[in-house]
């Protein structure tokens, strides 16, 4: 959805202008409602295992495109924190996200450059925000900030991209204006980490994992074509069994293979010591 962006490096501006683009054309068009509702149904099966279960006193989210265009995690996690505030670089998505869901603080801003002091949440929540960047270098620059913004004690309940998955590593092989041409990737998709560099790359930024997992194994392609047809000819009891179908893949999440099947690489971690300044 919307203009591809630019292969090659771009300014702060490009850059938000394109996400500002998703972020109207997705207002405007509000697409696959129906394969929405599962991803927020695995998102929200994850939060409510991993998030702690006495609410905190400050929650980051690090994107608001969830609260724009589907029914959202804000239900949740408004359960698991006293104030929540939800950040996106695009502010098309931020104010319809404040609309929908009006006792979020929604905050325009970039996970590269946070704008909060250092210690300011106790939870963070960043749910496939970090893996839209050019390059490795950009992710570890957010994860530096996410850990200088998290109080000591605190969590960051992260989910990326997992290129362990070779469906993954096959479309991230692939250019990405084809891809989106097509409509197989709705917007930009950028670096990420599997698991075994997602660990190196939290503890160089000064993270300690206490899980890990994978999330999301449905195959998408498949699931987000077959949920195109259910919801454009079949009524909501069709709906709801779909989604109960889709969601019985999330058992796969136990197996051994779990790191070939999920499409994210899911992470709870917490901060401690300050980040160090090596290179990745």
């Amino acid at each position: 959805m919307g203009e591809a962006l630019p292969e090659t490096k771009t300014s702060l501006s490009a850059e938000t202008r394109y996400w500002e683009s998703v972020g109207e054309e997705w207002d405007r068009t509000h697409p696959d409602a129906l394969w929405r509702r599962h991803c927020d149904a695995v998102n929200l099966r994850l939060l409510a295992r991993w998030l702690p279960a006495i609410p905190v006193t400050r929650l980051l989210k690090t994107d608001l495109f969830d609260e724009a265009v589907s029914g959202g995690l804000q239900a949740l996690l408004q359960t698991r924190a006293r104030v929540v505030v939800g950040m996106d670089l695009s502010r098309v998505t931020a104010r319809v996200a404040r609309a929908r869901c009006p006792d979020i603080q929604a905050v325009c801003t970039d996970a590269r450059r946070l704008p909060f002091s250092d210690g300011a949440f106790d939870v963070i929540v960043s749910d496939s925000t970090l893996d839209h960047f050019h390059t490795e270098a950009e992710l570890v620059g957010a994860l530096r900030e996410l850990q200088r913004v998290t109080r000591p004690g605190g969590v960051l309940l992260l989910t990326l991209d997992n290129p362990a998955n070779p469906v993954i590593a096959l479309r991230n092989a692939l250019p990405f204006r084809l891809l989106n041409r097509l409509g197989i990737v709705p917007y930009y998709v950028g670096a990420t980490a599997g698991p075994r560099r997602l660990r190196c790359l939290l503890e160089q930024t000064g993270w300690e994992i206490r899980q890990t997992g994978a999330i999301m194994h449905c195959l998408r392609v498949a699931g987000v074509m077959i949920s195109r047809i259910v919801e454009r000819r079949t009524g909501r009891e069709t709906h709801e069994r779909l989604l109960r179908w889709l969601m019985r893949f999330e058992s796969w999440e136990h197996l051994p293979t779990r790191f070939l099947t999920g499409h994210f690489v899911a992470v709870l971690a917490t901060p401690v010591r300050a980040a160090t300044t090596r290179s990745p």
